[in-house]
């Protein structure tokens, strides 16, 4: 564990940092993944909309 030691010597403990790591671009078919569930939840969200205004 990593520590430094203040004056008077009352310990300073650090978290653990986690290691980094760069992040990789999405690829062609996570993009079409991506566009297909975005239709999909979009025409829920209208659906939702559109079954509420015919309700009232």
């Amino acid at each position: 564990m990593r520590y430094t030691v203040e004056e008077g010597g009352r310990l300073n403990n650090f978290a653990v940092e986690p290691k980094m790591y760069e992040a990789e671009p999405p690829t062609a078919t996570e993009k079409r993944n991506y566009i297909i569930l975005g239709a999909l939840a979009f025409g829920l969200v209208a659906g939702v909309l559109s079954l509420a205004f015919v309700v009232s």
